[in-house]
């Protein structure tokens, strides 16, 4: 039985506007997918989400890497918004007596902004890769949910956009979805007889 769901932050719980990051590389004349591609790059992503380096520390390399530190400065101003839908979603899971968490491939300033945009009160936990030191799709990152949730891996569910983040969580036991759409995982969740 399901007592746990949790969800991933980016793709899932807030989405950023790829039209903002292709006005900002328009503007300083960079190539198409320059920040993206570079900001997400092996091992840079890696370090940042594993704590290793800061999120003020990814955004002058890439800025060094892409050969614009304005460009990147304005990348990093940039803010997602936030799914309402899910939201709404997670609190019905609440009030239902579901422990809702977040995992996050983060970074160290994840703490701010989940309380800036007023998503941490809706969750019981947050998990953030820069805190544990180990990234998603790593099995050690599931372990560690666990450990803190107290809960056998069949009794969590996982959603993520990242087909390829879900991977970990198969060989832990945890039921998994592949995000898409808010549709889809209320299906997901019902197949799971959670809602």
């Amino acid at each position: 039985m399901i007592r746990a769901i949790v969800f991933d932050l980016d793709g899932v719980l807030r989405h950023f506007d790829s039209k903002s990051i292709d006005e900002i590389e328009q503007r300083h004349n960079l190539a198409h997918g320059a920040i993206h591609s570079t900001a997400f790059s092996t091992p840079l992503l890696g370090m940042v989400t594993t704590g290793a380096i800061t999120r003020r520390e990814w955004v002058e390399q890439v800025g060094e890497q892409i050969g614009n530190s304005q460009a990147a400065v304005e990348w990093s101003k940039l803010r997602p918004s936030v799914d309402g839908e899910v939201l709404e979603l997670v609190d019905e899971l609440r009030t239902s007596d579901f422990a809702t968490a977040i995992l996050t491939n983060g970074t160290d300033e994840v703490p701010y902004e989940l309380h800036s945009q007023g998503i941490a009160p809706h969750f019981d936990h947050i998990f953030n890769s820069a805190e544990i030191g180990v990234a998603k799709p790593e099995p050690e990152v599931f372990d560690f949910v666990l450990r803190v949730l107290d809960l056998p891996a069949d009794s969590v569910f996982f959603a993520d956009d990242s087909a390829s983040k879900l991977t970990g969580a198969h060989t832990r036991g945890i039921h998994t979805h592949h995000f898409r759409d808010i549709a889809g995982l209320r299906r997901a969740l019902r197949d799971v007889n959670v809602i």
